[in-house]
């Protein structure tokens, strides 16, 4: 069999897998278990924060034969096919690669016919501030009001580029990006469920360079096991990230200072000797001197800099 990366084999199949997201998960878990679903939603948020899976775990719920507490059974026969992209009740739509009027068009011809198997009929339309102005023109009668056997799912990272006509038909869920501490939190538990060990240090250094996306977090990782095999030094971590350990980072920052060139020069000239990329070790350098910011105007701020205690003792140092 085909290897799988890891972000789509562990992608999370019921509302108990997701990570972080309560409040947007207690709502929908609710609507399901009160048959309160509304015709359309719009999910927002920045990439890798759960909205497509969210999208297909609402999809399945709404058409399950026997939802528990909200999350879809897994094991009825609308479960079943919707887990094998079997179902022609649920279609996902690419809004990037399908943004035009007459896409929509066909669209709103199929609405009409009921589902084949399940409840409702799902629409998934993907990175939907993508669509033309025509196309969410053909988009907005039917949103406004479609057949009771239809749910739209609008997902979308710049929900500032929608029409205010479509965002007023849809019920809003704003997904936030995740804290360090619950992308580390969901790594290692995948890890261990793969047989693999990456340091913490290196898992924390994983998770910052995520910037809040699971599916990146998850990605960067699949990169480290596949360059170093299944255990993984914090080391390897910032070989494979093309950016410095901390440790560098605070020499760096010393040498800037104290106003002495001649050391940051030869720290600069070791990061290009070890092939790091300069715009990581930058973008890396600046979020440093704004974590000593931080910690000279509020203290202890680990919580802020999501940070291991070790490292907020030498901020504060």
């Amino acid at each position: 069999m085909a290897y799988q990366a890891l972000y789509r084999q562990w992608r999370p199949k019921d509302f108990s897998s997701m990570v972080a997201q309560e409040a947007v998960i207690s709502t929908l878990r609710n609507q399901v278990m009160s048959g309160r679903v509304a015709h359309a939603y719009l999910f927002c948020g920045s990439r890798g924060t759960g909205k497509t899976s969210t999208a297909k775990i609402l999809a399945r719920a709404i058409n399950c034969e026997h939802p528990v507490n909200g999350d879809p059974c897994g094991q009825c026969e609308s479960c079943r096919r919707l887990l094998a992209d079997e179902s022609m009740d649920v279609m996902e739509i690419d809004a990037a690669s399908n943004n035009g009027v007459e896409e929509i068009r066909n669209l709103r011809e199929t609405v009409k016919y009921p589902p084949q198997q399940g409840k409702y009929k799902v629409y998934i339309i993907d990175e939907v501030h993508m669509l033309s102005t025509s196309a969410f023109n053909a988009l907005l009668k039917t949103l406004e009001e479609p057949p009771p056997h239809v749910t739209f799912i609008l997902a979308t990272t710049e929900p500032h580029k929608i029409p205010a006509t479509i965002i007023s038909r849809c019920q809003r869920m704003d997904f936030h990006r995740l804290g360090v501490s619950d992308m580390v939190k969901r790594t290692e538990e995948v890890l261990q469920r793969e047989n693999a060990h990456i340091e913490r240090d290196g898992l924390m250094a994983i998770a910052r360079a995520a910037e809040g996306g699971m599916r990146d977090c998850l990605s960067l990782a699949d990169q480290c096991l596949s360059f170093c095999g299944n255990n993984v030094s914090t080391q390897d971590v910032y070989s494979v990230l093309g950016s410095m350990e901390d440790g560098f980072l605070f020499d760096m920052a010393e040498a800037v200072l104290s106003s002495d060139p001649a050391r940051a020069l030869e720290l600069l000239d070791q990061v290009v000797r070890d092939g790091r990329d300069l715009k990581v070790f930058l973008h890396d350098l600046t979020q440093h001197m704004r974590s000593l910011l931080l910690t000279k105007l509020c203290g202890h701020c680990s919580d802020i800099l999501d940070c291991t205690e070790d490292s907020m003792k030498r901020y504060e140092e």
